[in-house]
């Protein structure tokens, strides 16, 4: 076993993880950054290969059950440094600044302006010159794509036909060479982590930010407790690295380990001070999990169509926002719609798949986005399983509230209607979801949340949590561009807690 000491130790290196350690390293600070998976290198670890990318997601096992369980597999964690931020679409979009007036969230999108406004130019988004919407999204400092895929050409020829406003998606992906990175060449592979590296992803800017400022990145290193003092602060963090056992002694310790291994860790680490886990006098770590509807439309069309060309997402529209749902294209490669059809209707296997996938080259793929409605009910938490670590496994509960299910309904009648003005023939309803967020929701009032705006939780001072799991809604525009702004903001007020305690 080995013992090191740092000013910080942050609990995974994925957006928000990544974000604090390039911030408090390039400011001085001694940090130390864990992650369960390894550091790739996307030109050399990464494929344009289906299969062969599925490594990119979370594989240890979890516990899913619920009147509408979960897949806690692909679209919904990463396992790797830069986590799922590595697989996502790149799609980048700001909630909108009635999402923060709604429920108990306790800050303003004036709040978090300034922080959209830096990530905007920090992660190179690609976007219109004029964005129908600017509430989630101006500015872009990179033009928007314009070799658009025949699947989002259809898309926006529906659209434009019902006359419903619509714009090329703002991305993530350079659209013109940046440094040493080449600008996006269309082969559609963003999922699969984008091997040219033209996708902007944690992995060539926060990383390698935060290993030149000095932070200390151990990958492969599973944490399976935070420690406490006399003091009642969090006082250590152990991790397990090669079967061994080691420990990072910290003034500060930030979990960022996205929405199922946050609030597990946190349950994990109970003990005689804290006993029903750290951070959780409220009772509500783990409680209120949401997650984005996510459902695909597929449609045929009499021409071929080869819907794996081009970024998966490159148009949308946000005219339905206020009904609590978005629509974009979304060319899905053979192996994912498979998949799809397959937990959709198990009988359709053999022979069956077969034949519903000779079409394949002819079908079109348009998706909305949903909110959802947190519900205490929908949570994670320790089951009496354990895994290879001995560490219990999380059971994650979720059902989906008659409100998430209204906009289930509305989405699909518009989607089917954006299909036949295209002049297609609407096939088959496909229902999925993406993006994890809650289980340590922030808020003002202690007995009502687990963290403050900033992280910080209400029972530990010097033990912080960052990221989706601190969302108190879960609104339909993707959470990933609020996820980067929310730790950087983070990053500055744990600047300035270190340097306060300090002097």
């Amino acid at each position: 076993m080995t013992k090191t000491s740092h000013d910080v130790c942050i609990i995974g290196a994925g957006a928000a993880g990544s974000v604090i350690a390039s911030h408090l390293s390039n400011k001085g600070l001694n940090v130390a950054m864990l992650d369960a998976g390894p550091h790739r290198d996307p030109q050399k670890d990464f494929a344009s290969d289906e299969l062969e990318m599925e490594k990119l997601f979370w594989d240890e096992p979890r516990i899913s059950k619920g009147d509408d369980p979960i897949d806690l597999y692909r679209s919904t964690s990463g396992k790797g440094v830069g986590g799922s931020a590595v697989h996502y679409t790149a799609q980048l979009l700001r909630f909108h600044p009635n999402d923060f007036a709604s429920a108990d969230w306790p800050i303003s999108y004036k709040d978090v302006n300034p922080f959209y406004e830096d990530m905007t130019k920090r992660l190179h988004l690609a976007g219109p010159s004029s964005f129908p919407w600017k509430e989630f999204g101006d500015r872009f400092p990179f033009p928007a794509h314009h070799d658009l895929s025949n699947n989002t050409l259809k898309f926006r020829e529906g659209l434009e036909k019902m006359r419903v406003n619509h714009a090329v998606s703002p991305l993530a992906i350079l659209s013109a060479p940046y440094d040493e990175r080449h600008p996006c060449i269309n082969r559609g592979f963003c999922e699969e982590g984008c091997m040219p590296d033209s996708k902007t992803t944690p992995l060539n800017t926060f990383i390698p930010e935060a290993l030149q400022a000095g932070t200390t990145l151990i990958p492969e290193a599973t944490a399976v407790k935070i420690e406490t003092g006399d003091d009642r602060k969090a006082k250590s963090v152990h991790y397990i690295l090669d079967d061994q056992l080691h420990v990072i002694e910290a003034s500060i310790v930030v979990v960022a380990a996205y929405a199922v291994e946050t609030p597990r860790l946190l349950l994990q680490s109970k003990n005689n001070d804290f006993p029903e886990g750290l951070a959780n006098s409220s009772g509500l770590v783990g409680c209120y999990l949401m997650t984005n509807m996510n459902d695909h439309h597929i449609a045929k069309f009499p021409e071929e169509i080869r819907m794996y060309r081009g970024n998966p997402v490159q148009a949308l529209t946000m005219d339905f926002y206020h009904k609590g749902f978005i629509l974009n294209s979304y060319g899905m490669r053979p192996v994912r719609l498979a998949s799809l059809f397959f937990e959709n209707d198990a009988s359709c296997v053999g022979e069956n798949l077969r034949r519903r996938m000779l079409d394949y080259n002819h079908f079109t793929s348009f998706a909305m986005l949903g909110e959802v409605q947190p519900q205490k009910e929908n949570r994670v938490e320790l089951s009496g399983q354990k895994d290879r670590f001995e560490q219990p496994v999380p059971r994650v509960t979720f059902s989906h509230h008659d409100e998430d299910l209204s906009i289930r309904k509305q989405a699909k009648e518009m989607m089917e209607k954006v299909v036949r003005s295209a002049g297609g023939e609407p096939m088959y309803h496909l229902e999925a979801h993406a993006h994890l967020m809650g289980g340590c929701r922030m808020g003002d009032d202690a007995a009502t949340s687990v963290v403050n705006s900033y992280g910080q939780t209400h029972d530990i001072e010097n033990l912080f949590v960052a990221g989706a799991p601190t969302f108190v809604t879960a609104p339909a525009a993707n959470p990933t561009l609020t996820v980067y702004s929310l730790a950087q903001r983070s990053a500055e007020y744990i600047e300035s807690y270190f340097k306060s305690n300090r002097s």
